[in-house]
């Protein structure tokens, strides 16, 4: 029950120092602000214990261990899953890169992987690896202008022989936001599994394995505004058969088993703060999963106006071409262009001089930008996020001139 009164946009910015700039921060997609009490945790962890590492054995290193605890059983709300299931590494790629070299010892000839068209490189690289062990790639193309995945051509790829199909919860390049409930269904119903990369729909719509069906999903915290960090959740019937690499004292299955090295335990803490943030945010007195929710709807509500205006205001723009959705349907508040005289990087550039940052370059989405002829020299890209305000996109607006 929501029992605590639910900030306004004016006092959550207030938690974010960085906002205090008097710039217009637009690449949320690149890593999102952090609020103080993250920083604040990060900054706690470190005065106490410093590098001190979880041991059971003294007083600091059983509050660290606990600590560890805490943070994978918070991050499995977040991910609305159970916390043995979830692995916390520094960063998606790396940890997918492990899922990876499991797969290699399963499979070889014969066997087939599809990625979907709309990929960042850390849904796509650590599967082109399997290549060296004969596996076959192939690629589900988005379909130009929108760039959206369609079904049938997901079923002409399918066969018996396919093993995993690889894709994306919102192109990070784009804000497509493909069918992900549909896609895992279809994928299910072949017979092979799925993995979903949730990095750039967590900051939008934070992520439900229950409901996506999926085998494996994963999310990076720090584009959910807290310290660089990543995570995987595992189906739990597929995680104790999985052979990845690992320590050997590690049991078979054991999610440790994924988390090579030792713990950012202070970023563990400034995720913590995080999400203590997102709890306010969704008006709830405790973490729970309802909290998160609340949190995750009142971010949309949000973003809607902004996004709006946004899309908007670059459709109508007369120099700018806008790439992916040509409207709000089917995206997050994500949109690349490119404006007719400049580069993408001049752009940028011309903007960040006025005050508001956005990104230009590929992003790592190296396919979907090949698709559109756009590759290496890319886009412009403006992300908001929840404290991204009207007037920060009326004034990226008038800067564009």
């Amino acid at each position: 029950m929501t029992t605590a009164a639910v900030p306004s946009q004016a006092d959550l910015r207030a938690q974010f120092p960085q906002l205090q700039s008097g710039r217009s921060y637009l690449d949320n997609a690149a890593g999102g602000l952090i609020p103080t009490r993250a920083i604040q945790a990060v900054t706690e962890h470190l005065t106490r214990y410093g590098a001190t590492n979880a041991m059971p054995g003294h007083r600091p290193g059983a509050e660290i261990l606990a600590l560890k605890v805490r943070a994978r059983e918070a991050t499995a709300l977040f991910m609305n899953a159970q916390p043995e299931d979830v692995a916390l590494a520094q960063s998606a790629t790396a940890l997918t890169f492990r899922l990876a070299a499991a797969f290699a010892r399963l499979w070889g000839e014969g066997d087939e992987v599809i990625l979907s068209g709309l990929e960042h490189e850390s849904n796509a690289s650590p599967w082109r690896e399997l290549e060296r062990q004969g596996v076959t790639v192939k690629v589900w193309h988005a379909l130009q202008p929108d760039m959206t995945l369609h079904p049938d051509d997901l079923a002409t790829l399918l066969s018996p022989r396919t093993r995993l199909v690889a894709v994306t919860a919102a192109s990070n390049a784009l804000g497509v936001t493909p069918d992900i409930p549909a896609i895992t269904a279809q994928v299910r119903a072949a017979g092979a599994w799925s993995i979903v990369d949730a990095v750039h729909a967590a900051p939008h719509a934070f992520p439900d394995v229950q409901t996506w069906g999926a085998d494996f999903v994963t999310f990076s915290p720090y584009k959910v505004w807290a310290p660089h960090l990543g995570a995987m959740w595992l189906r739990p019937e597929l995680r104790a058969t999985l052979p990845w690499p690992k320590l050997e004292f590690v049991p078979q299955g054991d999610i440790t088993g994924m988390e090579h090295g030792t713990p950012q335990f202070e970023l563990l803490a400034g995720w913590l703060g995080t999400l203590d943030y997102l709890r306010e945010l969704g008006g709830h007195p405790e973490l729970t999963r309802a909290a998160l929710e609340a949190a995750s709807q009142r971010i949309h509500e949000l973003e809607a106006p902004v996004m709006a205006r946004l899309v908007e205001g670059l459709l109508t723009h007369d120099l700018v071409t806008v790439y992916g959705p040509q409207g709000t349907q089917g995206r997050v508040g994500t949109v690349a262009f490119r404006v007719a005289g400049e580069s993408p990087e001049q752009t940028a550039l011309r903007l960040t001089a006025a005050g508001v940052d956005v990104a230009a370059g590929h992003f790592y989405a190296v396919q979907p930008l090949r698709d559109l002829g756009l590759y290496p020299q890319g886009v412009v890209r403006t992300s908001i996020a929840h404290y991204t305000t009207l007037d920060d996109i009326e004034r990226m607006l008038a800067a564009l001139g």
